[in-house]
């Protein structure tokens, strides 16, 4: 990074940046390090780039693998406009696991002029890298053919009489440009890229170097970088995928500052699928290089065999996952909310108009926090409960989550499990009826106000129930349990015998279970008053959990005062 902005003149100069983690340093040499202190704090500094707060990022970035072609475009904005900038993307080796920064790769081949693409190589993404293009990288990283040729030229030159030893002293000079060229990189060569590397990382003359050398080449150029995770703080070299997308911590011990202290919901899907792995030899677990994120880790120890880490590769997780299920397994795709994004179609196309049962286990589904706009998981209904065939639930609490996977991996077609990020409600457990295909679930029956919520959000109800009875207001709560089919049983029901009905939901307004209630309830032409309370249709920046529920109203003291004003 130092090397970076010794080289580049930002903004002038265009530097992208992949995902953005590693982007800490430059925001410290941009303008932003008293900002610190807030980083991922509510109206804080953000953990990502973000071109509202420096137009020396590019880019609001959060998402792997899109550097290169959002460079690419900056490039022909360049020549177009018969421009002078360089442009620099950077992006880590795991990214190169990704699809569509192999699709740019192959584009960045056709370049007729400058580009340079930085691969920050420390064998790491979240977690350890797989696949092919590791080992590729790998073998480039520890290739001995540069060191043979020093040694033997070196030898052969300081023989020559008079000369030689002038000779070799020059070239020892110019050493970083011979080792430059020198070493094998056929994959990048083969596809029209020049390939410089590798080069030692934390060196910055060795990078300055490198930079130098390959913006006097008119095409795209490749400089491989290699770095340690976490170098410089012993905590993190030896744990680096705890300290990947890092909040607050202690700097003598490492221990990381945290915001939950009971069993989160990914633990409890983590349990619960080991339990099921071991009754049923069919179950397959899938993670697009979030083993430890998304609660694999167990699984992938106990069932070496039938864990699939495919890389940051999402579109072929979810297509891979539709073979295996038509090779006769049950696959469970464990992904954050946010990523299944990247596989929409394959969803449709490749699993439900196949009516494959594939199950996806969707984590961080509502407001996630603190990695901001660009991984809040509140699309997710909108985006899923239309596919036809594609079963949506969502729990209530830790049980219901339990249960809810052992129906999904018994159903014979597509299902989709969301559940948020954070400590898994224990309350409700003397509610756990079975799951039963598209019916929800009564907790508390009252009168003339009702209140449908979705996972989650059931717990946000019980506060609100519990409150008005207190005053001597007594309601029904039921919990949604299931969003694509709708249970229109229930809903019948409740339009009839209330005059309110509240649909909560953690998701963005439009293509939401509100929104699909209330087109039901306009259908069927019911005069009951719906209220559908859900997140407005924005991307919602970071904070915790609970300041970000409570500044968007979706908090029981919010609703609360929502219904005081609409007079219910």
């Amino acid at each position: 990074t130092m090397a970076l902005h010794l080289f580049l003149d930002l903004p002038k100069d265009k530097l992208v940046w992949d995902v953005g983690h590693q982007a800490y340093t430059h925001k410290i040499l941009t303008g932003r390090k008293d900002l610190f202190p807030t980083l991922r704090q509510l109206d804080g500094l953000s953990g990502f780039p973000r071109y509202e707060e420096s137009i020396c990022d590019s880019f609001d970035t959060g998402h792997s693998s899109t550097a290169i072609s959002a460079a690419l475009g900056l490039v022909k904005a360049r020549d177009l406009n018969a421009d002078q900038q360089k442009i620099v993307a950077v992006l880590g080796d795991g990214a190169l696991t990704g699809g569509m920064a192999l699709e740019a790769l192959n584009n960045a081949g056709r370049l007729k002029s400058n580009m340079i693409i930085v691969l920050n190589d420390n064998n790491m993404s979240i977690s350890e890298n797989v696949g092919g293009l590791a080992n590729y990288l790998a073998k480039l990283r520890t290739n001995s053919k540069y060191t043979n040729f020093k040694e033997n030229m070196e030898n052969a030159l300081t023989q020559m009489p008079g000369v030689g030893k002038a000779i070799v002293d020059k070239l020892k000079r110019s050493k970083d440009t011979i080792k430059y060229f020198m070493l094998p990189s056929m994959f990048f060569e083969d596809i029209g890229l020049t390939y410089i590397g590798p080069i030692d990382g934390h060196n910055i003359s060795q990078v300055l170097t490198a930079l130098e050398t390959a913006s006097r080449v008119k095409k795209a150029v490749v400089i491989h970088v290699v770095t340690k995770k976490g170098k410089g703080y012993r905590c993190a070299e030896k744990y680096p995928s705890r300290f990947h997308s890092v909040g607050t911590f202690q700097i003598p011990s490492g221990q990381l500052n945290r915001e939950s202290t009971g069993i989160s919901y990914t633990k409890v899907f983590s349990n619960a699928l080991v339990r099921y792995g071991e009754a049923n030899d069919k179950v397959v677990a899938i993670t697009a290089a979030m083993p430890y994120g998304t609660g694999l880790s167990q699984f992938k120890k106990q069932f070496p065999e039938r864990f699939i880490d495919v890389g940051i590769a999402e579109q072929h997780a979810v297509t891979f996952a539709a073979g295996l299920a038509r090779g006769g397994f049950k696959p469970v795709v464990a992904i954050y909310s946010t990523f299944l994004q990247r596989a929409y179609d394959q969803i449709i196309h490749d699993v439900c108009i196949n009516n494959l049962p594939v199950v996806f286990a969707i984590d961080r589904a509502g407001i996630s926090g603190r990695d901001g706009k660009t991984h809040q998981g509140i699309f997710d209904l909108s985006f899923l409960s239309h596919i036809p065939n594609l079963v949506v639930m969502a729990p209530k609490n830790q049980y219901e989550l339990e249960d809810m996977l052992g129906y999904a991996i018994a159903y014979p077609g597509p299902v989709a499990i969301r559940y948020p990020k954070g400590d898994a409600y224990k309350g409700l457990g003397e509610f756990r009826a079975p799951i039963q295909y598209g019916k929800s679930e009564m907790i508390y029956e009252g009168e003339d106000i009702a209140i449908l919520a979705v996972g989650s959000m059931v717990k946000i109800g019980e506060e609100i129930a519990e409150h008005l009875l207190e005053k001597g207001r007594k309601i029904t709560l039921v919990n949604a349990r299931f969003v694509s089919p709708l249970d229109k049983d229930m809903l019948e029901r409740l339009a009839e015998q209330h005059s309110v009905l509240l649909t909560l939901e953690e998701n963005v307004r439009d293509g939401g279970y509100g929104q699909k209630v209330s087109d039901y309830l306009c259908d069927k032409q019911k005069k009951v008053r719906h209220i559908n309370i859900s997140l407005p249709n924005e991307f919602i920046e970071h904070g915790g959990v609970g300041e970000l529920q409570h500044r968007y109203g979706i908090d029981s003291e919010g609703i609360l005062k929502r219904m005081e004003e609409l007079g219910i």
